[in-house]
C-alpha cells in the first residue's frame, strides 16, 4: 500500500456482520511480498483467507526493475514478475482479493472490523502487511528515474553499478551502513549530507573515515538529477553555506533519508514505535491476541524481500495456532 495517510473515524461504531456475510478465518491488510506470502501459507492451511490492497499486488517489490538477491533466482527477473508469481500462486490455493483501501479497523471487536469506502469486513485474524516507502527528495523526475539510476535500497541495486560512481543522500544510520556497503563494490562513493555531521552513531564515523574511496559533501542538498539518455549521469548539490553548486558524476544515486511505514489508519490500535512501526517481534505478534505485523511495517533490522516472506508465512502460521486454541477453548 502507498503512505497515504488516511482520516481516522474515532467515532466508528462496532457493527455485527450481516446475515450470510463471509467471517475470514485471516485478513491481510496488504499485498506486498509478506502479504501474498501470509496468504499462500493460510490458504494452503484451509484458512478462509482475505488479501485487501488498494492498488496492485507486490508493493514496492511491483517497483524494483531488477531482482538479483531473492535465493532461487538465478536468472534476472523483475519485482512486478516476482510480485505476480506470488499473487497468482496465493491464489491458486483459494486466497480472496479484495482491492479495496482499509481506512480503520476495530481489534476490540468481536470478531475483527475492517472498514474500507465500500463497506465492512470481519475476521477472526488479521495479519497487517502495509510495509513502508522510502522518503523521497521530492527532485523533479525522481520517480521516473527510478529504477534508471535512483534507487532506494543500495542493497537491492549497488550491484548494478559495480566499479562505478554512486552518490549517497542522507546522515543517519542507513546512509552510513549503504556508503559502507557500496564502497566494497563501487569506485567511489560520494556522501551528501544536509549538516556539517552525521546523524549516524558513532561506530559509522570512524568505519566510515578509513574509506579512501569515501568523498563527504557536507552543508549539502541535493538539487537536480542529472540524466544522459534517460538515466542518471550525476548529482547538482548545493552547499547551504556558501551557496555554490557542485555537479556529482556519478551512475546512480542512492536516497536514504528515511522510511515512512503505512500504519497512519491504525493509530491507537496497535502499538506503535517513534517512527510509526508496529511493535512486534520475529514471531509478528503485536499486543492484541490476534493480530499480527509483517514485513517492513514491523519494527525490523533488515527489511528486504526475503524477509517480507519470512514474516508472512510465521504470521500465518501463528494465526493458524491461535484459531486452533481459541477453537479449544471453546469447545471445551
Amino acid at each position: 500500500m502507498e503512505a497515504n495517510e488516511p482520516t481516522k473515524n474515532p467515532g466508528q461504531a462496532q457493527q455485527a456482520p450481516a446475515e450470510g456475510q463471509t467471517i475470514y478465518d485471516v485478513a491481510i491488510i496488504g499485498a506486498g511480498p509478506a502479504g501474498l506470502t501470509a496468504a499462500l501459507y493460510a490458504s494452503r492451511a484451509g484458512l478462509v483467507c482475505a488479501v485487501f490492497e488498494r492498488l496492485s499486488p507486490g508493493g514496492q517489490c511491483a517497483q524494483t526493475e531488477h531482482l538479483e538477491n531473492y535465493p532461487g533466482y538465478t536468472r534476472s527477473t523483475s519485482g512486478f514478475e516476482l510480485s505476480w508469481d506470488m499473487y497468482e500462486q496465493a491464489g491458486s490455493f483459494g486466497a480472496a482479493f479484495i482491492m479495496e483501501d482499509v481506512t480503520s479497523v476495530d481489534f476490540s471487536a468481536e470478531p475483527n472490523q475492517l472498514t474500507t469506502p465500500f463497506g465492512t469486513y470481519f475476521a477472526r485474524t488479521v495479519i497487517v502487511a502495509t510495509g513502508a516507502v522510502a522518503a523521497q527528495l521530492g527532485l523533479p523526475h525522481e520517480e521516473e528515474l527510478r529504477g534508471r539510476g535512483v534507487s532506494y535500497c543500495a542493497t537491492c541495486d549497488g550491484n548494478f553499478f559495480r566499479d562505478k560512481d554512486v552518490v549517497v543522500v542522507g546522515g543517519g544510520n542507513t546512509a552510513a551502513a549503504d556508503v559502507i556497503y557500496l564502497s566494497r563494490i563501487c569506485h567511489k562513493v560520494y556522501l551528501v549530507h544536509r549538516r556539517d555531521k552525521l546523524r549516524a552513531t558513532a561506530i559509522y564515523h570512524e568505519r566510515l573515515r578509513e574509506l579512501s574511496n569515501v568523498e563527504f559533501c557536507w552543508d549539502s542538498t541535493p538539487e537536480e538529477f542529472l540524466t544522459e539518455d534517460g538515466r542518471i549521469s550525476g548529482l547538482r548539490i548545493r552547499n547551504g553555506k556558501t551557496g555554490e553548486t557542485r555537479d556529482l558524476d556519478a551512475s546512480a544515486v542512492f536516497i536514504a533519508i528515511g522510511m515512512k511505514p503505512y500504519t497512519a489508519f491504525l493509530e491507537g490500535d496497535l502499538d506503535l514505535d517513534a517512527g510509526g512501526y508496529i511493535i512486534a517481534g520475529a514471531d509478528g505478534k503485536t499486543a492484541m491476541p490476534g493480530v499480527f505485523a509483517a514485513g517492513d511495517v514491523r519494527t525490523k533490522d533488515l527489511r528486504q524481500v526475503v524477509t517480507a516472506v519470512a514474516d508472512g508465512a510465521i504470521c500465518a502460521e501463528h494465526a493458524a495456532q491461535f484459531l486452533e486454541a481459541k477453537e479449544a477453548i471453546e469447545e471445551a
